[in-house]
């Protein structure tokens, strides 16, 4: 069974992210970027189901900008075979990139696509979705659990209610939630074999992808700082403050 693994480069979860001077977007200048750790989660997952013998080959891809390499370099560490890039400097909204997933899922052709519920800079959980519903598969969102069996993978999803198993057909997308597992470390032996594995770099033209924006970005602010909270000697005064001051009574 051949497993594709979507990834992205992400500014690192560590970093404080500030917006440009102008307001215009998110200022990357020197800033440390790293796997988005949803993705992190579905290499290791793949990379689970190999060494249990259910997977033979794990190709991951990643849509960005040339330094996305690093990321893809960092899969491979982690145990990917090998790598597709598919270079581009433009910021893609989720359906561009479900897009561009399609393409490669027709070409590659695996039995299983792994990749993480969302990102940690756009926060969409759009792209999962939106790729099974444009190549026609199954899926099985915010996994906890994933069993592949002779009939196809069993996906154990966390929803409002409790934990919800669904059993899919093969081919079937999964996409990846926090307590599914915890990702390794890479070994040095790793990441210097990971050096000469296989990589591909091909563009959105390549795969006839269509990626101009929908969405307009208007401008870039942090959220308004937060004010001090203040004690209250009584109930009383409690209840008057939240009538009179926040105003969230009446």
């Amino acid at each position: 069974m051949k497993i594709l693994v979507p990834i992205k480069r992400v500014v690192d979860y560590n970093v404080k992210v500030r917006p440009k001077g102008d307001g215009s977007d998110v200022d990357l200048a020197n800033v440390k970027m790293s796997m988005n750790p949803f993705c992190e989660i579905a290499v290791e997952e793949a990379v689970r189901l190999k060494e249990a013998g259910k997977a033979t080959e794990i190709v991951v891809v990643s849509i960005g900008p040339a330094k996305a390499q690093e990321q893809i370099r960092a899969a491979m560490a982690i145990g990917a075979d090998r790598g597709i890039l598919v270079q581009t400097d433009e910021n893609l909204e989720p359906l561009a990139i479900a897009k561009c997933l399609k393409a490669i899922y027709e070409k590659e052709s695996p039995e299983l696509v792994i990749l993480g519920k969302q990102s940690i800079d756009g926060d969409n959980n759009q792209t999962g979705q939106m790729f099974a519903a444009l190549a026609g598969l199954p899926q099985g969102t915010f996994a906890s659990k994933v069993e592949v069996t002779d009939a196809g993978v069993n996906v154990t999803r966390e929803i409002d209610g409790g934990l919800q198993t669904v059993a899919l057909k093969l081919p079937a997308v999964v996409t990846t939630d926090l307590r599914l597992n915890e990702p390794r470390y890479a070994s040095l032996p790793n990441i210097m074999k990971a050096k000469k594995k296989p990589m591909d770099t091909m563009s959105l033209e390549d795969l006839g992808v269509d990626a101009t924006p929908r969405v307009k970005l208007l401008s870039v602010a942090p959220p308004p700082e937060r004010k001090g909270g203040i004690k209250v000697a009584s109930v009383e005064e409690l209840v008057e403050k939240l009538k009179n001051e926040a105003k969230v009574v009446s």
